[in-house]
């Protein structure tokens, strides 16, 4: 579901700089603690509004970001293939996509794969040093080296080698089926800058490589813009690359701001000191203002995306667990079963969508996977059955004991940020009717980027993610669990493992059939499930709002991660 609204503020404003358009606090700040930006000359200058800043401005980076920094990526990074607004792969830095069984697409009968990628002629990095196939064949080395811990996943675990026998042609030898090899896109592989990275490769200091400046304010890829200043915790200016691939970009200058709360993010927005808010920075409540201040003169637009997946996981490391009842499923479906998602849904006026597995309603197969799972229904009769069977009966106070007499008291987490903590408490209200005792702890927006942090919640943790596709099912995989040897770069937070699961994500991973895939993934979402592990509960609209007099972004991207593919043509009037 998808809805769009226009209007425009009662009187029109030229846009001035940053610094002078709203009052500062002690030290240069805007309101909210943000450090003040440097003015700029605003009709060349696209101001953009995120909620996380990111870790680093590499696609693929070798420490987990553990938020939502798409925008700020796709700026500075140009991959091998561009996925559109449709979600269909596009080539990019390649000339053309491999197509299955020709000479760029082969697959021999051993089941192992060779793709070729011819790779446009004259690219460049942002320092203007070539951009070479041989920058390819050094982040393989790269990322298939244990040290970082990227070895054992997608897709590099399956690339038995990359070679180039000439400066444009890019050529991947597999070492089995991988349905994603002719569309290497964002994040899975990219290229790195061999002339700045090598020699300290060379050094073999994982630690000195990984924390190097390359990754974060000494950034060179070959996107739309080139990085000239990073001040962190404040802002990230990028300027013009004349040398990209499709064209030097029609804005002169982005910067994009990180806004941790979003109301101050809606209080620029609306005093004009922001031309586009994407990535968490607004939320759905914040439809009302808008709607309200613009009007209907065409001063603005909003967009709404049910794309992101808003879900419970239940801790599963024995050793982390409490209580040690969260190990045994019935416990789990007990817990689905107490929540009123309806209750839920009036934080959207009753118009939300509302989830019984992680995929959206918009993938084609979604009607088989709607048969095959298990659901939960609000349903506190079958919730104290279930207790009564791992051996939980209600004291005098209507709480759970067991047959020691100790109180289902657990902690129950949620990520920061008005919807998110409303929803928090709208959960754990029906719980404690229902004879749980969840204590409720907010995950601070500067937690939610350390993964290592937020894998030792010890109950269920409520938080959110893209709208998972089949692609990204590695994300509930048991070699996506968080560790120290993968440097907590896994997104399997809870530690679940499932051997039938893992098994079938084998399979869809090596699946070239399209249909067959479909099937798989299906079998998946039956799994998923019926162990409960991952509760959900709806399908969380992303608000993106930008100026009328911002030409380009899509109306209706299938996700918001995609609204910039074609940021290199957006205008400003």
């Amino acid at each position: 579901m998808k809805r769009t609204w226009s209007g425009v503020f009662a009187a029109a404003a030229v846009l001035t700089s940053i610094a002078c358009s709203l009052p500062t606090e002690p030290g240069g700040a805007l309101p909210g603690g943000q450090p003040t930006q440097p003015a700029r000359d605003q009709a060349e200058t696209l101001v953009t509004a995120v909620r996380y800043e990111p870790v680093s401005l590499a696609s693929k980076p070798l420490r987990a970001t553990g938020s939502s920094v798409n925008y700020t990526i796709r700026l500075f990074n140009a991959e091998l293939v561009l996925r559109d607004a449709r979600d269909a792969p596009q080539p990019y830095l390649a000339e053309s996509l491999p197509q299955l069984n020709t000479d760029t697409w082969r697959v021999f009968p051993d089941g192992k794969m060779e793709t070729t990628y011819r790779l446009k002629p004259n690219l460049t990095w942002h320092d203007r040093t070539p951009l070479t196939a041989e920058d390819f064949v050094f982040a393989w080395r790269v990322y298939t080296t244990r040290d970082f811990g990227y070895a054992s996943s997608r897709p590099q675990n399956l690339m038995e080698n990359v070679a180039a026998p000439d400066p444009r042609t890019v050529v991947i030898q597999w070492n089995g089926p991988y349905p994603e090899a002719g569309q290497l896109a964002t994040p899975l592989f990219q290229a790195l800058p061999r002339h700045v990275l090598e020699p300290i490769y060379r050094q073999r200091d994982p630690d000195g490589f990984v924390n190097h400046p390359f990754w974060s304010n000494e950034y060179i890829g070959a996107g739309p813009y080139r990085l000239e200043r990073w001040e962190p915790g404040a802002f990230i200016e990028g300027v013009a690359f004349d040398g990209h691939v499709l064209g030097r970009p029609k804005i002169e200058r982005v910067v994009v701001r990180s806004f941790t709360d979003e109301n101050t993010a809606l209080t620029n927005v609306l005093a004009d000191n922001v031309q586009f808010a994407t990535d968490r920075a607004l939320r759905y409540e914040h439809i009302v203002t808008l709607k309200r201040e613009w009007g209907s003169s065409g001063h603005g637009v909003t967009i709404l995306t049910p794309t992101q997946w808003r879900y419970l996981w239940v801790q599963q490391r024995p050793d982390t667990v409490e209580p040690r009842a969260f190990l045994d499923v019935r416990t789990r479906q007990a817990l689905a079963h107490a929540i009123d998602k309806e209750a839920i849904n009036g934080l959207f006026d009753g118009e939300g969508a509302l989830a019984d597995t992680l995929l959206p309603r918009t993938v084609p197969y979604y009607a088989d996977i709607d048969r095959a799972i298990m659901k939960y229904p609000y349903d506190l009769r079958r919730s104290e059955q279930l207790m009564a069977e791992v051996g939980y009966t209600k004291a005098s106070d209507g709480i759970y004991v067991n047959a020691s007499g100790e109180r289902f008291t657990f902690e129950s987490w949620g990520d920061s940020g008005s919807q998110f903590e409303k929803d928090l408490a709208v959960v754990g209200d029906g719980w404690r009717r229902a004879g749980f005792e969840p204590q409720l702890t907010v995950v601070a927006a500067a937690q939610f980027r350390d993964t290592q942090y937020r894998t030792t919640f010890t109950g269920v943790y409520s938080t959110t993610s893209g709208a998972a596709a089949d692609t990204r099912l590695d994300n509930f995989a048991s070699d996506s669990i968080p560790s120290e040897e993968n440097r907590w770069s896994g997104s399997n937070y809870p530690a679940w493992s499932n051997p039938e699961f893992d098994r079938l994500w084998q399979r869809v991973s090596t699946t070239l059939d399209r249909a067959e895939r479909d099937g798989i993934v299906v079998q998946m979402m039956r799994i998923v499930s019926q162990d409960a592990v991952l509760i959900p509960l709806y399908h969380n609209f992303e608000v993106l709002a930008h100026f009328a007099r911002l030409r380009g972004p899509d109306p209706n991207p299938v996700a918001f991660s995609l609204v910039n593919w074609n940021v290199h043509e957006w205008e400003l009037d």
